[in-house]
């Protein structure tokens, strides 16, 4: 594992306490004890999506870490295959958040735009880091 890899690991495993007290507020919802909230389904469902994409992803992001490694990329092209997945994992879960935030909310916001970048900033990743490692 390169410096580089290691040291972003090591900021990404930083962000795991969030997704867990995420995990411990989205439990506290479902088992009924923030029913003073009163969010409609469509928001669990939504804060339920947020969760689980941001635990994947960043599972994802310290796996690209030791890709990165390999991939037949410049140093540039490795820092951003590397930083694009951290910065999706924060957009996609982000986004599934913000769009469903607010008083008696049962569609997404505008603020879906934040998903939607995310998803743009994985593709990219995907694809730089995807092209990175069949050209080694």
């Amino acid at each position: 594992m390169t410096n580089d890899a290691r040291k972003l690991s090591g900021i990404i495993l930083l962000t795991v306490p969030t997704i867990i007290y995420g995990g411990y507020f989205l439990l506290s919802i479902l088992s009924g004890k923030m029913d003073h909230l009163g969010l409609t389904d469509f928001q669990k469902a939504m804060f339920r999506a947020g969760h689980a994409h941001a635990g994947v992803l960043v599972i994802l992001s310290l796996i690209v870490q030791v890709l990165a490694d390999h991939a037949n990329l410049s140093k540039t092209w490795k820092w951003i295959s590397r930083l694009l997945f951290p910065i999706s994992a924060i957009l996609v879960s982000g986004g599934f958040f913000a769009s469903a935030a607010g008083n008696n909310i049962t569609e997404p916001t505008p603020m879906i735009f934040i998903l939607y970048s995310g998803i743009f900033t994985l593709v990219a990743g995907l694809l730089v880091l995807g092209i990175g490692l069949i050209n080694n």
